[in-house]
């Protein structure tokens, strides 16, 4: 059977699942593979080509582009869906919501309890997915950094979660935890 390698992005895995399961139904001698990572490592595998298909929650970047092409690898981006980021908090917590530029202090560590934005005084435990995550560079440039050209970064406390799965499962178990993911997640 011919095999088809798919890697990367967590948003788009279960997506990527489904055409796959779809595609080998109607071509049953393809094999499909998908597997999550982030969308910078499905973008790396593309690069190095160990991938057909690398899934991004973001678009290539010129540096990644410039090495794929070094590498005889020429990358075409599709989009294929849009999605939106959720910001998450355990269900107990009473915060209904939060502006962005309190988003900004808050994963900038700048505001560290729940009370200084109108919640129980609680400290704020902060998730965030791994930096290889199109979703975390998305977050990073457009709420941290406020679409603006600037050096924030998110604070060094912040928990970086391997997944999107991992995120939704410690803002379940832990009552001072906020996070965000892709809506599908949510």
């Amino acid at each position: 059977a011919q095999m088809i390698q798919n890697k990367g992005s967590d948003t788009l895995v279960n997506l990527a699942l489904a055409w796959a399961e779809t595609y080998m139904a109607l071509h049953p001698e393809v094999r499909v593979s998908v597997t999550g990572g982030g969308s910078g490592t499905g973008i790396a595998a593309l690069i190095n080509g160990t991938v057909d298909i690398a899934n991004a929650s973001r678009a290539i970047k010129e540096e990644e582009r410039a090495a794929a092409v070094a590498n005889g690898v020429t990358p075409v981006e599709i989009t294929v869906a849009l999605d939106a980021i959720a910001v998450v908090v355990h269900p107990s917590n009473p915060i209904q919501g939060l502006t962005l530029p309190q988003l900004s202090a808050i994963y900038t560590g700048q505001i560290t309890n729940w009370q200084q934005v109108g919640g129980e005084d609680r400290p704020i435990v902060l998730l965030s997915r791994e930096s290889n995550s199109g979703t975390y560079v998305y977050f990073l440039e457009n709420v941290i950094r406020l679409g603006e050209e600037s050096d924030l970064l998110f604070h060094p406390d912040t928990l970086l979660m391997p997944s999107s799965e991992g995120i939704s499962a410690e803002i379940r178990q832990n009552p001072n935890a906020i996070g965000y993911d892709g809506l599908g997640y949510v």
